[in-house]
Protein backbone atom coordinates (compact mmCIF):
# COMPACT_ATOMS: atom_id res chain seq x y z
CA UNK A 1 0.00 0.00 0.00
CA UNK A 2 1.51 3.34 -1.46
CA UNK A 3 0.60 5.79 1.84
CA UNK A 4 1.49 8.83 0.15
CA UNK A 5 -0.94 7.81 -2.77
CA UNK A 6 -4.06 7.69 -0.31
CA UNK A 7 -3.44 11.48 0.49
CA UNK A 8 -2.60 12.79 -3.08
CA UNK A 9 -4.47 15.27 -4.80
CA UNK A 10 -2.84 15.95 -7.52
CA UNK A 11 -4.90 16.87 -10.91
CA UNK A 12 -7.54 17.55 -8.49
CA UNK A 13 -10.03 20.71 -8.40
CA UNK A 14 -10.79 21.99 -4.86
CA UNK A 15 -13.39 24.57 -4.12
CA UNK A 16 -13.33 26.31 -0.96
CA UNK A 17 -15.56 28.75 0.55
CA UNK A 18 -14.86 31.57 3.08
CA UNK A 19 -11.05 30.68 2.56
CA UNK A 20 -9.72 34.05 3.40
CA UNK A 21 -9.13 33.30 6.82
CA UNK A 22 -9.56 30.78 10.00
CA UNK A 23 -10.51 27.25 8.92
CA UNK A 24 -11.62 28.14 5.38
CA UNK A 25 -7.62 28.93 4.81
CA UNK A 26 -6.65 26.07 6.72
CA UNK A 27 -8.17 23.68 3.90
CA UNK A 28 -7.12 25.80 1.00
CA UNK A 29 -3.65 25.13 2.38
CA UNK A 30 -3.88 21.74 3.05
CA UNK A 31 -5.37 20.66 0.33
CA UNK A 32 -3.08 22.99 -2.18
CA UNK A 33 -0.27 21.03 -0.15
CA UNK A 34 -1.66 17.38 -1.19
CA UNK A 35 -1.41 18.45 -4.89
CA UNK A 36 -4.97 20.06 -5.68
CA UNK A 37 -5.95 23.39 -7.84
CA UNK A 38 -7.54 25.48 -5.14
CA UNK A 39 -9.91 27.95 -5.93
CA UNK A 40 -9.97 30.08 -3.17
CA UNK A 41 -13.24 32.21 -2.75
CA UNK A 42 -14.33 34.82 0.14
CA UNK A 43 -16.61 37.76 -0.11
CA UNK A 44 -13.82 40.13 -0.94
CA UNK A 45 -11.14 39.03 -3.77
CA UNK A 46 -8.90 40.75 -1.75
CA UNK A 47 -8.98 38.19 0.88
CA UNK A 48 -8.86 35.56 -0.92
CA UNK A 49 -6.16 36.80 -2.73
CA UNK A 50 -4.26 36.71 0.65
CA UNK A 51 -4.50 33.18 0.97
CA UNK A 52 -3.72 32.53 -2.88
CA UNK A 53 -0.67 34.54 -2.47
CA UNK A 54 0.57 32.20 0.47
CA UNK A 55 -0.40 28.77 -1.43
CA UNK A 56 1.30 30.31 -4.40
CA UNK A 57 4.60 30.82 -2.27
CA UNK A 58 4.80 27.46 -1.22
CA UNK A 59 4.66 25.71 -4.29
CA UNK A 60 0.90 25.13 -4.84
CA UNK A 61 -1.82 26.14 -7.31
CA UNK A 62 -4.38 28.49 -6.40
CA UNK A 63 -6.96 31.15 -7.84
CA UNK A 64 -8.63 33.78 -6.12
CA UNK A 65 -12.77 34.68 -6.52
CA UNK A 66 -15.21 36.64 -4.45
CA UNK A 67 -18.16 35.25 -3.66
CA UNK A 68 -21.01 36.48 -1.55
CA UNK A 69 -22.78 33.22 -0.45
CA UNK A 70 -26.33 35.18 -0.08
CA UNK A 71 -25.90 35.89 -3.85
CA UNK A 72 -27.61 32.95 -6.14
CA UNK A 73 -25.62 34.20 -9.02
CA UNK A 74 -22.27 34.47 -6.89
CA UNK A 75 -22.59 30.64 -6.29
CA UNK A 76 -22.65 30.21 -9.90
CA UNK A 77 -20.24 32.41 -10.49
CA UNK A 78 -17.86 30.34 -8.03
CA UNK A 79 -18.08 27.36 -10.35
CA UNK A 80 -18.43 28.77 -13.25
CA UNK A 81 -14.72 30.32 -12.43
CA UNK A 82 -13.73 27.04 -11.30
CA UNK A 83 -14.27 25.08 -14.22
CA UNK A 84 -12.82 28.26 -16.64
CA UNK A 85 -10.13 28.29 -14.76
CA UNK A 86 -9.06 24.62 -13.90
CA UNK A 87 -11.42 22.42 -16.28
CA UNK A 88 -13.52 20.95 -13.71
CA UNK A 89 -14.80 20.49 -9.97
CA UNK A 90 -13.74 17.67 -7.90
CA UNK A 91 -13.64 18.44 -4.05
CA UNK A 92 -16.02 21.61 -2.51
CA UNK A 93 -15.56 23.01 1.32
CA UNK A 94 -18.47 24.26 2.21
CA UNK A 95 -17.23 26.23 4.89
CA UNK A 96 -18.30 30.11 4.81
CA UNK A 97 -20.87 30.31 7.81
CA UNK A 98 -22.55 32.48 10.00
CA UNK A 99 -23.99 32.68 13.30
CA UNK A 100 -23.12 30.99 17.06
CA UNK A 101 -21.06 32.47 19.65
CA UNK A 102 -24.50 32.44 21.95
CA UNK A 103 -25.90 35.25 20.75
CA UNK A 104 -29.23 34.72 19.98
CA UNK A 105 -31.62 35.65 22.19
CA UNK A 106 -34.51 33.97 21.03
CA UNK A 107 -36.88 37.00 22.07
CA UNK A 108 -34.56 39.72 20.10
CA UNK A 109 -34.01 37.91 16.68
CA UNK A 110 -36.18 38.39 14.63
CA UNK A 111 -37.77 36.04 10.96
CA UNK A 112 -35.22 38.16 9.03
CA UNK A 113 -32.20 36.92 11.42
CA UNK A 114 -33.19 33.27 10.84
CA UNK A 115 -34.13 33.25 7.15
CA UNK A 116 -30.63 35.21 6.81
CA UNK A 117 -28.54 32.27 8.83
CA UNK A 118 -30.37 29.59 7.05
CA UNK A 119 -29.56 31.15 3.67
CA UNK A 120 -25.88 31.02 4.46
CA UNK A 121 -25.39 27.76 6.68
CA UNK A 122 -28.24 26.03 4.61
CA UNK A 123 -28.96 26.81 1.56
CA UNK A 124 -25.65 27.65 -0.12
CA UNK A 125 -23.91 24.87 0.62
CA UNK A 126 -27.04 22.74 -0.71
CA UNK A 127 -26.54 24.86 -3.87
CA UNK A 128 -22.81 24.22 -4.46
CA UNK A 129 -23.90 21.03 -4.31
CA UNK A 130 -26.26 20.83 -6.67
CA UNK A 131 -24.01 23.05 -9.13
CA UNK A 132 -21.05 21.41 -8.36
CA UNK A 133 -21.94 17.64 -8.46
CA UNK A 134 -22.60 17.50 -12.40
CA UNK A 135 -18.60 18.20 -13.04
CA UNK A 136 -17.68 15.41 -10.15
CA UNK A 137 -19.62 12.95 -11.57
CA UNK A 138 -18.34 13.92 -14.65
CA UNK A 139 -14.50 13.37 -14.35
CA UNK A 140 -15.20 10.73 -12.26
CA UNK A 141 -13.76 11.95 -8.70
CA UNK A 142 -16.45 13.94 -6.46
CA UNK A 143 -15.63 14.74 -2.34
CA UNK A 144 -17.85 17.14 -0.80
CA UNK A 145 -16.89 18.41 2.60
CA UNK A 146 -19.53 20.57 4.77
CA UNK A 147 -17.72 22.49 7.47
CA UNK A 148 -20.63 21.87 10.48
CA UNK A 149 -20.44 22.72 13.97
CA UNK A 150 -20.10 21.10 17.67
CA UNK A 151 -23.40 23.44 17.79
CA UNK A 152 -25.48 20.93 15.84
CA UNK A 153 -25.17 18.45 18.71
CA UNK A 154 -24.82 20.41 22.03
CA UNK A 155 -27.27 22.42 24.01
CA UNK A 156 -26.57 25.77 24.66
CA UNK A 157 -28.65 29.27 25.31
CA UNK A 158 -28.89 31.37 22.93
CA UNK A 159 -28.01 28.90 20.15
CA UNK A 160 -31.52 27.66 18.12
CA UNK A 161 -31.19 29.06 14.98
CA UNK A 162 -27.22 28.35 14.29
CA UNK A 163 -27.35 25.25 15.93
CA UNK A 164 -30.48 24.01 13.96
CA UNK A 165 -29.02 25.15 10.78
CA UNK A 166 -25.85 23.16 11.70
CA UNK A 167 -27.99 20.28 12.31
CA UNK A 168 -29.73 20.27 9.42
CA UNK A 169 -26.69 20.44 7.22
CA UNK A 170 -25.53 17.22 9.25
CA UNK A 171 -28.93 15.96 8.15
CA UNK A 172 -28.54 16.50 4.52
CA UNK A 173 -25.49 15.35 4.27
CA UNK A 174 -26.65 11.54 5.45
CA UNK A 175 -29.29 12.16 3.07
CA UNK A 176 -27.57 13.69 -0.20
CA UNK A 177 -24.89 10.49 0.35
CA UNK A 178 -27.72 8.22 -1.01
CA UNK A 179 -28.59 10.71 -3.97
CA UNK A 180 -24.78 11.39 -4.88
CA UNK A 181 -23.15 7.71 -4.18
CA UNK A 182 -24.43 5.96 -7.62
CA UNK A 183 -22.85 9.60 -9.14
CA UNK A 184 -19.47 8.15 -7.88
CA UNK A 185 -19.37 11.45 -5.42
CA UNK A 186 -19.04 11.32 -1.33
CA UNK A 187 -20.51 13.78 1.15
CA UNK A 188 -19.72 14.06 4.88
CA UNK A 189 -19.51 16.98 7.42
CA UNK A 190 -16.26 18.41 9.83
CA UNK A 191 -17.68 19.79 12.93
CA UNK A 192 -15.25 21.70 14.41
CA UNK A 193 -15.15 22.06 18.29
CA UNK A 194 -13.91 25.04 19.85
CA UNK A 195 -11.10 26.13 17.71
CA UNK A 196 -8.44 29.13 17.68
CA UNK A 197 -9.88 31.15 14.96
CA UNK A 198 -10.96 35.27 14.64
CA UNK A 199 -14.00 34.31 15.18
CA UNK A 200 -13.69 32.63 18.35
CA UNK A 201 -11.44 35.36 19.53
CA UNK A 202 -14.40 37.81 19.27
CA UNK A 203 -16.49 36.34 22.43
CA UNK A 204 -13.64 33.87 24.20
CA UNK A 205 -12.59 35.08 28.25
CA UNK A 206 -10.04 33.09 29.75
CA UNK A 207 -13.73 32.10 32.15
CA UNK A 208 -14.67 30.54 29.03
CA UNK A 209 -12.09 28.76 28.18
CA UNK A 210 -11.70 27.61 31.34
CA UNK A 211 -15.39 26.23 31.16
CA UNK A 212 -15.11 24.71 27.60
CA UNK A 213 -11.65 22.72 28.92
CA UNK A 214 -13.12 20.99 31.73
CA UNK A 215 -15.44 19.28 29.30
CA UNK A 216 -12.06 18.39 26.89
CA UNK A 217 -10.64 15.42 28.04
CA UNK A 218 -7.38 16.28 25.23
CA UNK A 219 -6.67 19.46 27.29
CA UNK A 220 -6.36 22.16 24.83
CA UNK A 221 -8.43 24.62 22.56
CA UNK A 222 -8.41 23.24 18.80
CA UNK A 223 -6.07 24.29 16.57
CA UNK A 224 -6.72 25.16 12.41
CA UNK A 225 -4.81 22.35 11.61
CA UNK A 226 -6.69 19.85 13.22
CA UNK A 227 -9.57 20.74 11.54
CA UNK A 228 -7.89 21.09 7.99
CA UNK A 229 -6.38 17.47 8.71
CA UNK A 230 -10.28 15.65 9.29
CA UNK A 231 -11.18 17.94 5.65
CA UNK A 232 -8.25 16.81 4.15
CA UNK A 233 -9.04 12.82 4.69
CA UNK A 234 -12.34 13.42 3.62
CA UNK A 235 -11.33 14.81 0.39
CA UNK A 236 -8.78 12.50 -0.58
CA UNK A 237 -8.73 8.78 -1.67
CA UNK A 238 -8.05 7.34 1.91
CA UNK A 239 -11.91 7.78 2.65
CA UNK A 240 -12.91 6.43 -0.75
CA UNK A 241 -15.84 4.35 0.94
CA UNK A 242 -16.52 6.52 3.67
CA UNK A 243 -20.01 8.86 2.87
CA UNK A 244 -22.77 10.76 4.76
CA UNK A 245 -20.47 10.82 8.03
CA UNK A 246 -20.57 13.64 10.41
CA UNK A 247 -16.77 13.70 11.61
CA UNK A 248 -16.45 15.93 15.57
CA UNK A 249 -12.92 17.05 15.89
CA UNK A 250 -13.26 17.93 19.82
CA UNK A 251 -10.82 17.07 21.12
CA UNK A 252 -12.58 14.01 22.87
CA UNK A 253 -15.31 16.74 24.17
CA UNK A 254 -18.66 18.78 24.16
CA UNK A 255 -17.72 21.75 25.03
CA UNK A 256 -20.67 23.21 26.31
CA UNK A 257 -20.08 26.40 28.61
CA UNK A 258 -22.01 24.51 32.04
Amino acid sequence: MDINSLFDLTGKVAVVTGGGDGIGKGACEILAAAGASVVVSDLTVEKAQNTVDEIVKAGGKAAAVACNVLKEDDLTNLIDFAVKTYGTVNILVNNAGMGGGGRENPFRIDRAYVERIYAINVFAPWQLCKLAAPYMQKSGYGSIVNITSMSSINNDPSMAIYGSSKAALNHIASNLAFDYGPMGIRINNVGPGATKTHALATVLTPEIEAKMLAHTPIHRLGEVSDISGAILYFAAPVSAWVSGQVLMVNGGGVQTLD
